[in-house]
């Protein structure tokens, strides 16, 4: 992308997509081990992205690469019309205040309270009174459906599904545009996840959010994903609505997408809709 202009895709008649993360060549490599090679990927505004791939295919470490936590052997990776691989430190750090993570385990600072984790990233970016940044860290951890009495509980006073809704309330604390998840439903009891697949898709609506998921949850790909890339042989092997999924001539595609357990979700998400 040139001079900081988001690339756009026109697709049909009228109908125009705006490119916030690209990825194009990506190489990532861990000794001998190539993990993906020669890997493109866009995702475009406004859209709930599901990332699946069988064990090994690196989804969590895409994740990582492109939020800066990995260094890709080769490839260029553009957010918000900014190459975040040669980006000077400034334009970095600014960028990066326009997204959000929730990894796996939540990843909260144990020695912290919820508040105060909601409020750390606040601290880091902003210069505001600690009144509004307190009131600040209340809304979104309202906001992500926890209770006002969980704002002074520790992580490890809380249950796992709570942890995650912290850890996502923390991920909203700049208001960001991209939202990255990583296994949001890992570990929860099928009604938890239901809940929290149900909390992503209003908080999208709602806040206009782009959200970048890694999931094995094939109901969570029924229930909020607008596209799904499979990610298999090193790079992204398919991408596309869910429907498009069955017609994919791979292996792994086939027992993942045709599967009992898939035509479960794929009921659930019907009867949701």
């Amino acid at each position: 992308m040139m001079d900081g202009v988001m690339q756009q895709q026109v697709q049909g008649a009228g109908e125009t997509r705006e490119a916030v993360i690209t990825v194009r060549g990506l190489r990532n490599q861990f000794g001998a081990q190539v993990v993906h090679d020669n890997l493109d990927l866009d995702v475009w505004r406004g859209e709930v992205l599901g990332i699946v791939g069988g064990s090994g295919t690196g989804k969590s470490v895409l994740l990582r690469t492109i939020v800066g936590l990995n260094r890709p052997a080769a490839g260029s990776i553009d957010v918000l019309g900014v190459d975040v691989l040669n980006a000077s430190d400034a334009d970095r750090q600014t960028v990066e205040q326009r997204w959000g993570v929730a990894f796996q385990d939540g990843a909260l600072f144990s020695a912290l309270t919820v508040l105060q984790n909601v409020m750390a990233p606040m601290r880091e970016h902003l210069k505001m009174s600690h009144a509004l940044m307190r009131a600040l860290g209340e809304l979104k951890i309202s906001l992500v459906g926890l209770p006002p009495l969980a704002c002074g509980k520790f992580p490890s006073e809380l249950s796992g599904g709570m942890r995650k809704r912290a850890a996502l309330a923390r991920a909203l604390a700049m208001d960001p545009e991209i939202v990255f998840l990583d296994e949001p439903t890992a570990g929860l009891d099928p009604i938890g996840a239901a809940a929290y697949d149900e909390l992503i898709g209003e908080l999208q609506r709602s806040l206009g959010l782009t959200v970048f998921m890694v999931t094995h949850d094939l109901d969570s790909l029924y229930a909020i994903c607008d596209r799904i890339a499979v990610l298999a042989e090193k790079k992204v092997l398919i991408e596309g609505p869910i429907g498009e999924m069955t017609k994919v001539d791979h292996p792994w595609v086939q027992e993942y997408f045709t599967g009992p357990r898939a035509r479960a979700a794929q009921e659930k998400g019907l009867g949701r809709g």
